[in-house]
């Protein structure tokens, strides 16, 4: 039989339950701006009921607050999650291909167009007035100052690069961040819960570091309970990888590489490794996603260009030369693999420290010859597919510089072996107009004549060490070596004038200006490119950076319209409503007012009981 006074236990529950309601609507209300905030709901159920040997059974016992819950659904968390880092990836590429397009659009601004123009301005006025000094001054002078803009373009371009590699280790270092606060979030939410509790707010925290490792990696999480009541196991990937193991993390690193992958590459670019292992953290893949993967991608982006083709000959564990041959690259031009570098032989890296490049004079088919710094660890059978460098399929910084150099070194090429078939006026042969500046010494380098007239051959052997073709005792200098950071007009005709080549001859007289016609004539040679003439060129790379850009803003701009959509989907059901909010608000203070009128009436009745029945 229940007790006397048993209605006065039902009625405090009702009030214990009704205050649980009142504090977690006021804890909901306070949290509705901040940020990763889920609501949380109070569960109750009916008290257990008593017998009361009677004949109307048993009676309740009041309420049960069985818990204060998240309102969180997983579903919409990985949708978020797996959206985020898609974002992240748009977001990132779209931020630096608009610095990019900014750069090469002053090839149509003032930048190329101005000073290709002024440079083929002076050379109309060179053609009628061959023997001015001055006009051959105006001449020196504007195509210094077309040199000058490539160096300054090519400045602009690795500075963006540079930036690329900075936010590399920044968001390295974030992500290690991030993973140890996830960790340590684990750790306190179990031992929170170990003791019955739920850790709802702890939760949240550990959820909004997700969130922001999302945006950076492709992130998954798993979450399973293991024998203690209330302890689990919380494990974080990225890129398919676990970094995050319940208490337990792993770290990354950033480590300078020893070795460009691309000839222009910025000097001391970061590889990403686990510390523990210094096994590489796969980020170049295209299941993975994140700003992390569009910077690398910006960074490193050679749109697949980069040297492949096929070993020659079987190679056997132990060698130290490799030799590459139906490759897609045989022309100096569009040469870009760095002097010491990786190559990859059957999945397998080795560095190299120089190579060799013959050209077989019917075919013009080049082949490379690497030297090795190690052995080669395993044999590979003739065919095998070889590959130098990185292969990035995204039109990143070395893509563009790439283009930039096949510009130059096409064009200074041409207008070199036109330079050099006429004599200046001190009677001497004509020498390289457009050089290049040795990076290491800082000394001038001229090509001297074009290659492939060396002893009627389609060019000779080449040499990375030294950077020449060699016939014999006579050396010449490769195209490879022009770049547009080292773009120049040969020193010695930039101070005097005098050697500017603008006839075949001056045994008629210095008023000869065929060369010089023909120096004319290349602005409009629809031959020297695929695209046509020079302008051209740069005018089909300048739309080629446009379409990419407006590319990336438009994948930049639809996923952020998809990730709104996702987190509204997910504030409907963790969101806070502010009105649902004070609607409970009324609704507990009213099952308090009555719980509260409970203990009054029962109140008053035992008042009665024992003060006016007792005798």
């Amino acid at each position: 039989m229940a007790s006397t006074f048993f209605g006065l236990d039902i009625g405090t529950t009702g009030l214990f339950a009704a205050q649980t309601g009142l504090n977690t609507t006021a804890h909901n209300i306070a949290n509705t701006e901040t940020i990763g905030f889920s609501r949380q709901k109070v569960n109750q159920k009916a008290g257990n009921a008593l017998r009361t040997n009677n004949s109307y059974g048993m009676i309740g016992s009041g309420v049960t607050v069985t818990g204060i819950t998240q309102e969180r659904e997983l579903y919409y968390d990985e949708k978020y999650w797996s959206n985020n880092a898609l974002y992240g990836l748009y977001n990132t590429r779209d931020y630096f291909m608009t610095e990019v397009e900014g750069y090469l659009n002053e090839i149509e601004l003032q930048g190329f167009t101005s000073s290709f123009n002024s440079m083929y301005d002076s050379i109309q006025e060179l053609t009628k007035h061959p023997e001015s000094l001055t006009v051959r001054t105006n001449f020196t002078n504007s195509a210094m100052s077309l040199c000058e803009y490539f160096n300054s373009l090519s400045t602009s371009l690795t500075s963006v690069q540079e930036e690329c590699n900075f936010e590399v280790r920044n968001q390295v270092d974030k992500i290690n961040s991030l993973t140890g606060e996830i960790a340590t979030l684990t750790k306190q939410i179990n031992s929170v819960e170990i003791g019955g509790d739920v850790a709802n707010d702890l939760r949240d925290q550990r959820a909004l570091l997700v969130d922001k490792l999302s945006e950076i990696v492709n992130t998954t999480v798993s979450e399973k309970k293991v024998g203690e009541i209330g302890k689990t196991e919380y494990t974080v990937r990225i890129n398919g990888q676990i970094i995050v193991d319940t208490y337990e993390t792993r770290t990354l690193k950033c480590v300078p590489r020893d070795d460009k992958m691309n000839q222009t590459d910025a000097d001391g670019l970061y590889d990403i490794v686990w510390e523990e292992t210094n096994q590489e953290f796969v980020v170049n893949d295209d299941r993975c996603k994140g700003n992390l993967k569009a910077l690398i991608e910006l960074r490193d982006g050679n749109n697949a260009d980069n040297l492949s083709g096929k070993l020659e000959k079987a190679v056997a564990e132990g060698d130290t030369e490799v030799t590459l041959s139906s490759s897609n690259i045989n022309d100096e031009v569009y040469l870009n693999i760095p002097k010491e570098g990786m190559i990859t032989v059957k999945n397998a890296q080795y560095k190299y420290s120089g190579f060799e490049v013959s050209v077989d004079p019917d075919s013009g088919e080049y082949k490379y010859t690497f030297k090795l710094d190690e052995p080669v660890r395993r044999d590979a059978e003739a065919g095998t597919e070889t590959k130098v460098g990185l292969t990035v399929d995204y039109k990143g910084i070395p893509y563009y510089m790439a283009k930039l150099n096949q510009f130059i070194r096409t064009f200074a090429r041409a207008f070199n072996n036109t330079h050099t078939q006429g004599k200046d006026l001190k009677g001497n042969d004509g020498e390289d107009f457009f050089t290049t500046i040795d990076s290491f010494t800082g000394k001038e380098k001229s090509f001297a004549m074009d290659k492939q007239t060396i002893d009627g051959k389609e060019y000779l052997t080449f040499n990375s060490n030294t950077g020449s073709y060699y016939n014999g005792s006579k050396t010449y200098t490769s195209y490879y070596e022009l770049t547009a950071a080292s773009f120049t007009v040969n020193d010695a005709i930039n101070h005097d004038s005098r050697l500017v080549v603008t006839g075949s001859t001056i045994a008629d007289g210095v008023a000869n200006a065929d060369i010089a016609e023909k120096l004319l004539a290349l602005k409009e040679d629809k031959l020297m490119f695929n695209q046509g003439g020079p302008a051209a060129f740069l005018q089909t790379l300048v739309a080629e950076v446009g379409v990419d850009c407006s590319s990336s803003k438009n994948f930049a701009k639809s996923q952020s319209n998809i990730i709104k959509s996702v987190s509204n989907q997910r504030l409907s059901v963790s969101g806070v409503d502010t009105e649902e909010e004070g609607m409970n608000l009324v609704r507990y203070q009213s099952a308090y007012k009555h719980a509260s009128k409970v203990i009054s009436v029962m109140n008053e009745i035992y008042d009665k009981l024992i003060n006016y029945m007792g005798v």
